[in-house]
């Protein structure tokens, strides 16, 4: 049911709310508005009104939440083969600051069966605590008992912050913990600091087709909670670092499993662009497919992976998995070469972090020189062969 109520008493029929509801949920009765079961409380309407006549009433507003009983920064621990994904040693090392801005303790929840020897590689990367539950139910990554594991951990100690990296797993984990937590989700963060004046956690992250960057807040719900995707921060080791290890007793049960994962089978990628320590990436500037043998050529001379803008992938000229960008892979590689790429916000988002960024591109004014450490204003078809010439040398 709707929380928003209309006065009949104060309303004056002027259906100045009906005109702005985004979603049709109100509607003039017998000169009156009404509000029907579309109502999302979105508020859209309320401040439409010249007689206050629209009130919304929200249950789970800060009154019913006390902030001050939330304190400390988590990251989510994600498993690969029994192994740590780097992606949650990359947010151990934004957590770690974090967690300094705000002076509170950075913890790891570490999930699974049997996983109490991957403890110290989460403390030798900066947690000060690792929060461990254990059970044979969570040996393999299964929505239902991984939210119900870490729904009773975190109802227990409660953090002010909970980060995930956003993969696979770790969006279907995050999306389902926080609808279980009443509390909201930032979803494919690239970038996190601390408002200090009210502990409030800044989560940025492209929005309306990468066309801005939006800064998202959680003012009235804890945990703040956001994913974000690998390769967006680096890992910091923390040498003689020292933690403190808590073990937290969770309940399961096999009701609780709605599928069973028999085998899996890890499928071989056919480009891994996510790791490689040189990009060589080709936009739309390379005019047509078969002229991606040059960035090949380019790539096979410099050791490196080939990505590509999602101009190149959509127009057919090399597969999705090359994609590097908003909608690709992230990459952070020491050296990023950007042949005919303009530079787009989607772009960028794939690949700014890289360590050294050189571009190639024949319009002085391309976005991409704001960002590259070393620009080429030329031609690709004669600049790319130069430079392999050189390197064959």
């Amino acid at each position: 049911m709707p929380n928003l109520r209309i006065s009949e008493r104060l309303c004056i029929g002027c259906a100045e709310c009906v005109k702005v509801c985004p979603f049709g949920a109100l509607e003039m009765v017998e000169e009156l508005a009404r509000v029907n079961e579309r109502c999302t409380d979105c508020g859209a309407c309320v401040e439409s009104c010249p007689v206050e006549a629209l009130i919304l009433d929200r249950p789970d507003s800060a009154a019913g939440v006390d902030l001050e009983d939330y304190r400390g920064v988590w990251v989510a621990v994600e498993l690969q083969s029994k192994k740590v994904a780097t992606v949650s040693l990359e947010l151990l090392g934004k957590g770690r600051e974090l967690a300094d801005d705000l002076d509170v303790p950075l913890s790891a929840l570490l999930l699974g069966d049997d996983v109490e020897p991957l403890v110290n590689k989460l403390i030798a990367h900066g947690a000060d605590v690792v929060h461990l539950a254990e059970h044979p139910l969570l040996g393999r990554y299964s929505n239902n008992t991984f939210v119900e594991a870490a729904a009773q951990v975190v109802e227990r100690h409660r953090p002010e912050v909970i980060l995930f990296g956003a993969t696979a797993n770790g969006r279907d984990w995050a999306g389902a913990l926080a609808t279980r937590l009443h509390t909201g989700l930032t979803a494919d963060c690239t970038g996190l600091s601390i408002d200090l004046e009210n502990r409030r956690l800044l989560q940025t992250r492209p929005a309306f087709g990468g066309n801005i960057m939006a800064t998202i807040i959680t003012p009235n719900h804890r945990p703040q909670m956001a994913t974000v995707r690998p390769k967006v921060f680096a890992p910091v080791p923390v040498p003689g670092h020292e933690g403190q290890l808590v073990r937290d007793a969770v309940a399961l049960s096999k009701a609780e499993l709605k599928a069973i994962l028999k085998r899996f089978i890890a499928a071989e990628p056919e480009v891994n662009i996510a790791d490689a320590r040189i990009v060589v990436s080709g936009g739309r500037g390379v005019g047509k497919p078969e002229n991606f043998r040059l960035i090949y050529e380019l790539a096979e001379a410099l050791g490196a992976a080939v990505g590509a803008s999602r101009a190149a992938v959509d127009a057919g000229w090399i597969p999705y998995p090359h994609q590097v960008g908003q909608t690709g892979r992230t990459v952070r590689p020491k050296l990023y070469v950007a042949c005919g790429i303009s530079g787009s916000v989607q772009h960028l988002a794939g690949m700014r972090t890289s360590e050294h960024i050189v571009a190639i591109n024949r319009d002085p004014r391309a976005p991409i020189f704001n960002y590259a450490d070393f620009g080429i204003v030329g031609d690709l078809h004669e600049v790319i062969p130069e430079i392999i010439g050189m390197l064959k040398k």
